[in-house]
């Protein structure tokens, strides 16, 4: 005889990305209420709110709202590299790694990874200062030091307002301009307790981004000096990115700003994870923000079977990457140590 069975599908814990997050009820009243214009034509006013605010929490003259940080990120190496410039970046840096070639694509430029110090993501100042040397004539021109914080690939570490002073007066002092990837610089904000305008001195332009931890929909900005911003908006029609009335999403952008003290929490529940994980027999380090690096033998093989039970999560430097966000409790972390415990 056959019977019927009931099939319960485990509910899933989406861990890949704190960019999985859903605007809640508050966000999505921000952007229905927002007062818009053409932002082509004569600038939206809630983006213009936005962008000010975003200037004024960087220390920065003024900033540019862009659809995504990739196009942050290119907007700014278009603006600083000629074709045939070297650019450098720490190893695994999300502009090396992560964004297609579009820096050698787009820009013209020739990257080169500086490889990690004592600690994980964070460049020696020698070894900066050696890649920026100036050579012969026929050799390859440096001019840009691209910064990255939190280092995404190295488990979202952080730099700290010292040792990125160190990095910024040492590219000054071999001619290269600074840019700062700061799609996560909330987070390091956060995780040093400085406001995010003290990772950001000296730099040539910066990066942030409002969908990684703050659950904004979309949208980065990009900024610096007024001429740049200037060039940067004519750099963003080029490639496609002026919207008309972007005071729709602008206004998610500015309730995410509300929320970057909420990253704590999302600190808090990663350290948690990772000690759960280690007791486990996984190899991990206590993350210092929200991303969890865990090694096993077999990286494959375990988000094979984290999926099986439910547990998203994805892979990264040779690893299983984790990452709490604002949508995932600590009953959610305790419920996803409890199913890899039971694997």
């Amino acid at each position: 005889m056959w019977c019927d069975q009931i099939v319960t599908k485990v509910r899933e814990i989406d861990l890949r990305s704190d960019t999985v997050t859903q605007p809640d009820e508050r966000m999505r009243l921000a952007m229905s209420r927002a007062e818009v214009g053409d932002d082509v034509l004569d600038r939206d006013p809630t983006m213009r709110a936005l962008e000010e605010r975003a200037a004024d929490l960087l220390g920065v003259d003024a900033m540019l709202w862009v659809p995504t940080a990739s196009m942050g990120n290119i907007i700014a190496l278009t603006s600083h590299l000629r074709r045939g410039d070297r650019f450098l970046a720490p190893r695994l840096a999300h502009v090396l790694e992560n964004e297609l070639g579009t820096a050698a694509w787009l820009s013209g430029g020739m990257p080169e990874a500086v490889d990690w110090g004592a600690w994980p993501g964070r460049m020696p100042v020698e070894s900066v200062r050696a890649a920026g040397r100036v050579g012969p004539y026929h050799s390859l021109r440096t001019t840009l030091l691209c910064l990255e914080n939190t280092h995404n690939g190295a488990g979202g570490t952080v730099t700290p307002p010292d040792e990125h002073a160190k990095l910024v007066a040492t590219a000054r002092d071999v001619g290269l301009k600074v840019h700062l990837d700061g799609a996560r610089l909330w987070h390091a904000s956060v995780a040093l307790s400085v406001p995010p305008a003290a990772l950001t001195v000296g730099v040539d332009t910066v990066q942030v981004c409002l969908t990684k931890g703050l659950g904004a929909p979309m949208g980065s900005l990009v900024g610096g000096s007024t001429a740049f911003v200037e060039e940067a908006r004519r750099i963003r029609k080029m490639l496609g990115g002026g919207v008309r009335q972007g005071g729709i999403v602008a206004a998610a952008g500015l309730v995410a700003l509300d929320r970057i003290p909420d990253l704590a929490e999302d600190h808090v529940n990663a350290r948690k994870l990772a000690t759960g994980l280690a007791e486990l027999g996984w190899e991990v380090d206590q993350p210092e923000t929200n991303i969890v690096l865990a090694g096993t033998p077999d990286t494959e093989a375990s988000l094979a079977a984290l999926k099986r039970v439910g547990v998203l999560a994805v892979p990264m430097s040779g690893k299983v990457r984790f990452i709490p966000h604002r949508d995932i409790t600590a009953k959610d972390i305790s419920e996803v140590v409890g199913r890899i415990a039971g694997l």
